[in-house]
């Protein structure tokens, strides 16, 4: 089922559907992505999609850990790939996310970034 929603989550990322992406999110979501500008409300997030270049994207390397009824942290990684007049063409990416259910939906309270070499 994480697998599902964070691949519908990549979808959003790169089609910019911010409706999608604020499905997923919740209200309290802070994320740290790997350009060092600090966390991230749900609002910023939301706001900075338009300015996303995600061209193709492989995830892989799945790992759930449970930490109850109510709440999972999920780490993957993805390999990124950019338009072809990117300064930057690809990026691998190491990825922990907390998901939590809340009035029986899970949403995504936290995300975080690492870049891999």
């Amino acid at each position: 089922m994480f697998q599902t929603k964070i691949k519908a989550e990549w979808e959003a990322l790169k089609n910019k559907d911010k409706k999608a992406y604020a499905e997923l999110l919740a209200d309290d979501y802070q994320g740290v992505e790997v350009d060092g500008q600090g966390e991230r409300t749900k609002a910023q997030a939301l706001n900075e999609l338009a300015n996303g270049n995600v061209d193709r994207y492989t995830l892989w390397g799945y790992k759930l850990i449970p930490l109850g009824p109510d709440a999972a942290f999920v780490i993957y990684e993805v390999t990124l790939q950019f338009p072809p007049k990117s300064v930057v063409r690809y990026s691998r990416v190491y990825i922990t996310e907390l998901w939590v259910k809340r009035a029986g939906q899970w949403k995504e309270l936290h995300y975080q970034e690492t870049h891999v070499k």
